[in-house]
């Protein structure tokens, strides 16, 4: 009997054994979940937090973006102001050389009026129509400053074939001189200057067609030439403008 309770005993005391261990399995595993449970919310705060960041730092990113474009838009706005008032100041420099050079013209002309107009008889050609004269050579020339230089060119030619003798024969030169020129048509405009030089060597804008008619000479290959027409003009203009640039270019030739 005694061993039979015993036995008994043996039996439930290993049933509450098994049981005590499997609560302690079970604790175990719903915290090792907890754990991870944890693990997992403080993993998805973490993601959130850097998400925040991440959008925090973009929209920084964009209000610099827009502030740089602003500036941006700022100093484009700045640099077209610029670009036009230097336009303006070129315009105004040009029409102020323009205007230099029509009183110059003018008074050109009342000096070749008294020498280029007499004849070997002592005698003087008068134009028969000098207003039309006057007109035709204004016209000419505002073709020349509006950049026509085509018809600019054909209408200086023009003017001389019908005003041969006129007062303002020695600037019709320069200035058709100067449209071949412009127009890269080197043996015409090497024409028209040396007849200005040829029969106008006091004129003062010999240099400057001298100047351009050694260029041409380089265009065309006539590097002798070049030299030479250098040459004189350092020789007749020495002191000038016209004859540091020639001395220059002649170095530069050599």
């Amino acid at each position: 009997m005694r061993l039979w309770l015993l036995a008994c005993l043996c039996v439930a005391s290993s049933s509450a054994m098994a049981g005590l261990f499997a609560d302690d399995d079970a604790r175990k595993q719903v915290k090792q979940l907890e754990a991870r449970i944890v693990k997992l919310e403080q993993a998805l705060a973490s993601t959130e937090q850097e998400k925040e960041q991440y959008i925090r730092s973009t929209l920084d990113l964009q209000m610099q973006m827009e502030a740089l474009n602003t500036e941006l838009r700022k100093l484009h706005g700045q640099n077209e102001e610029l670009v036009h008032n230097l336009q303006d100041a070129e315009k105004r420099q040009k029409d102020f050389y323009i205007d230099l050079d029509a009183r110059l013209r003018r008074f050109e002309g009342n000096d070749a009026a008294a020498n280029a107009g007499v004849r070997v008889d002592g005698t003087r050609d008068v134009s028969e129509d000098p207003v039309g004269e006057n007109r035709s050579f204004e016209a000419a020339y505002s073709l020349y400053k509006a950049e026509n230089y085509q018809n600019a060119a054909a209408a200086f030619r023009d003017f001389l074939k019908n005003y041969p003798q006129s007062v303002h024969e020695a600037n019709v030169q320069y200035w058709a001189g100067n449209s071949y020129f412009l127009l890269k048509d080197c043996k015409n405009s090497i024409s028209s200057y040396q007849v200005l030089v040829g029969k106008y060597p006091d004129h003062p804008r010999v240099p400057e067609a001298m100047l351009n008619v050694s260029d041409c000479q380089l265009s065309l290959k006539s590097k002798s030439a070049a030299q030479k027409t250098l040459k004189q003009l350092i020789s007749q203009f020495p002191g000038s403008d016209a004859s540091e640039k020639a001395k220059k270019r002649l170095a530069a030739i050599k």
